[in-house]
């Protein structure tokens, strides 16, 4: 079994965009390749082969990056030829070969529909996956719910509960501190036991700086009296405004003021013209499920996030 990565030779690059995607989990169509490999965002040290002696393809790695990274951030494809007898040590060949040449761990999402546990065919294509990803130093998994927000949904006005106004680096640092406290997202949980919440938020801070949204859209949520109740950061990927970061403060919570944080959000992206809003949340943590469905999100699909030790 050989690994390598696909050359800049466009018959090389046609072979891994002609890939067949076997099995039932769904492969980006040969269009989406193209449309990435554009925008720099795949790129041919991004793709990844593993190859017989004779040089057919048994497997294929598509990682993913900004048009601005320096490394993959995310591993977005993994097919193995249905004809091969154990794809899970494939797919762990070929990922570790990938992990080594990049020098990083990048997450792995696979995309699943709701109930995927309840179809055989579907759940044993995931089992052996996360066999790979777990070989390969993917040790920790979070089951996420991916939703969306379309102008038909609408959006709720504000009622006057919160004033939401721009803060400085400091403010929104404090912020970060005060809403990881008692947080139900399980990155948070997770990052809190080698880390202490001061260095979490600072590294919160610069993650969503790196993100496509703009710092200027970021918002402190105050009772009237002055008092801060939460945060939201509206944000962005390269193809959708998102929701970014919301919470609520520890002492003000199970009074409703999420809706609140959400609807901002909302407001501010429906008034620059989005016709989709894009958010995700661990499905352990039921009460940002239960906001998003009553701001009108809709569940788009399920993603399994499957990481390093470190995170992120």
């Amino acid at each position: 079994m050989f690994f390598r990565a696909a050359t800049a030779d466009p018959a090389d690059l046609a072979r891994a965009v002609a890939y067949p995607a076997d099995g039932p989990i769904a492969a980006l169509t040969a269009e989406k390749i193209r449309e990435e490999l554009a925008a720099g965002q795949f790129r041919p040290e991004w793709i990844w082969f593993a190859e017989d002696e004779d040089g057919e393809v048994l497997a294929r790695a598509l990682w993913w990056g900004r048009a601005d990274s320096e490394r993959p951030i995310a591993l977005d494809c993994l097919q193995v030829r249905a004809s091969v007898a154990d794809p899970a040590a494939v797919a762990a060949g070929l990922l570790a070969a990938g992990h080594a040449a990049f020098g990083n761990l990048p997450v792995f999402n696979i995309s699943l529909p709701r109930g995927w546990r309840t179809e055989p065919e579907l759940a044993a294509a995931v089992a052996w996956r996360q066999e790979a990803a777990y070989r390969s130093g993917l040790t920790r998994e979070i089951e996420r719910l991916r939703y969306e927000w379309t102008p038909e949904a609408g959006t709720a006005g504000p009622t006057g509960r919160l004033v939401f106004r721009d803060g400085t680096d400091e403010e929104f640092l404090d912020a970060f501190v005060r809403l990881s406290a008692g947080s139900l997202d399980l990155h948070t949980q997770t990052e809190l036991r080698s880390m202490d919440a001061e260095q979490l938020a600072r590294e919160d801070v610069e993650f969503y700086l790196d993100c496509p949204g703009e710092r200027s859209w970021w918002r402190l949520a105050h009772l009237p009296d002055g008092t801060l109740a939460g945060m939201a950061i509206p944000s962005a990927t390269p193809y959708h405004r998102n929701v970014g970061y919301l919470g609520v403060v520890p002492e003000q919570r199970g009074q409703g003021l999420i809706d609140e944080i959400l609807g901002e959000i909302t407001r501010f992206h429906a008034a620059e013209g989005a016709e989709r809003i894009t958010a995700t949340t661990d499905t352990a943590n039921a009460p940002m499920a239960a906001a998003f469905d009553r701001a009108g999100y809709q569940v788009s699909e399920i993603r399994l996030v499957l990481e390093g030790p470190s995170g992120r």
